[in-house]
């Protein structure tokens, strides 16, 4: 099997061990591909952390490739059938971390830039690319911290893509138009410590809070609509006790989650969090954190020419869907770009021999070239 340019590209990222939030050279590999073709690279550097604004252009619209170097960690190399990091080519297969999640659409993206600017040196608009090396890790200093950055100098993307893989069973069966929102909560309840065999001189902190728990859980926070599921509420750790089987805690800890629909704000969730808990009469502390508003990009001239792309290279009618978890897309939705995220298939990502077809990461690639096409071309 001979290397197309996308598969080469791929190898190459592949090949850079570039653990969150490390970044190895592959954000050098990608400055010296797009400045040839006339892209001003800027490295944008937050703590530890590296990122690549990289813009060809100054006029308007400007459409944006967006995504991330950084992978997740391994786990033990002996669990991997081909190493994580050599890039092994099995049965039309690619193997190693980030072949899916997200290298293998990094490349597509350089090479249908690549192929695209060559075609039309002249074309309208502009390109830019928007880099992390932080975003499998806690995404405090990536593209959060590049957008405060474009915000404050009033330089504003139109029209954002980001390589998230997205697809389910076919490549681009599936782009995601928008995400659920995520606020996070930890709570501790506080009651009083004592022997199980007198309760009455106690106050256990479980007991006080399982109805108000009970109810959260029934609660129908909205409807959905459209777009989006109903708003959901799940309970991920609850932690209490001494380890002795006679004494009642004294405190316990909770951290639940809400992923909420554009039905609701996180102000909304909160006030009725509160009101469910004040209810019941125990001492209690919530600390809350929102990793990301919900966020929807409707029918326009991005989500057109994407769904319109797939189809002229793949012949598939392709699903708009807001499923999953948070992406990066949560930090560039709010300055009022269109942002959709299409990538390979996602059922091998974080996973032990993550792989991704060799052949669609050309598709992926043709893919990116007709958008562009599309939005930048008379």
């Amino acid at each position: 099997m001979s290397d197309t340019r996308t598969l080469a590209l791929s190898k190459a990222l592949i090949e850079q061990p570039s653990v969150t939030p490390e970044d190895a050279e592959c954000q050098q590999m990608m400055e010296d591909i797009l400045k040839p073709l006339g892209f001003n690279c800027e490295t944008m550097q937050f703590a530890e952390v590296k990122n690549l604004w990289a813009r060809k252009g100054t006029e308007k619209p400007l459409v944006c490739f967006a995504g991330h170097t950084d992978v997740v960690p391994t786990g033990p190399h002996a669990g991997w059938t081909y190493p994580p990091f050599e890039a092994t080519i099995v049965d039309g297969m690619l193997y190693g971390r980030g072949a899916a999640d997200m290298k293998g659409s990094i490349a597509a993206f350089l090479a249908a830039t690549e192929s695209f600017v060559k075609k039309h040196p002249d074309h309208k608009g502009s390109i830019a690319y928007l880099i992390t090396a932080d975003e499998e890790g806690p995404a405090d200093n990536g593209t959060v911290k590049v957008i405060e950055a474009l915000e404050a100098r009033n330089e504003k993307i139109d029209m954002c893509i980001v390589g998230e893989p997205s697809s389910t069973t076919l490549c681009g069966d599936v782009i995601k138009n928008g995400r659920r929102g995520s606020l996070g909560a930890w709570m501790t309840v506080k009651g009083v410590q004592g022997h199980v065999a007198y309760p009455h001189l106690a106050k256990n902190p479980i007991h006080l809070v399982a109805p108000a728990l009970a109810e959260m859980s029934a609660e129908k926070w909205d409807e959905g609509n459209e777009f989006f599921p109903a708003t959901s509420f799940q309970i991920s750790n609850m932690n209490s006790g001494t380890g002795a089987t006679n004494v009642i805690p004294g405190t316990v800890e909770l951290i639940f989650n809400f992923r909420f629909s554009t039905e609701l704000t996180q102000e909304d969730l909160k006030r009725r969090t509160h009101e469910i808990m004040d209810k019941y009469g125990f001492d209690y502390e919530i600390e809350w954190k929102l990793s990301g508003h919900p966020f929807l990009t409707d029918r326009g001239s991005l989500v057109d020419a994407a769904v319109d792309a797939i189809k002229e290279v793949t012949d598939i009618d392709t699903e708009l869907s807001t499923s999953g978890g948070t992406s990066d897309g949560r930090f560039i939705a709010p300055t009022g770009a269109q942002v959709v995220e299409l990538g390979p298939i996602n059922a091998t990502i974080h996973q032990v021999n993550e792989h991704i077809s060799v052949a669609d990461l050309d598709t992926l690639s043709a893919i990116y070239e007709r958008i562009l096409e599309k939005l930048l071309l008379d």
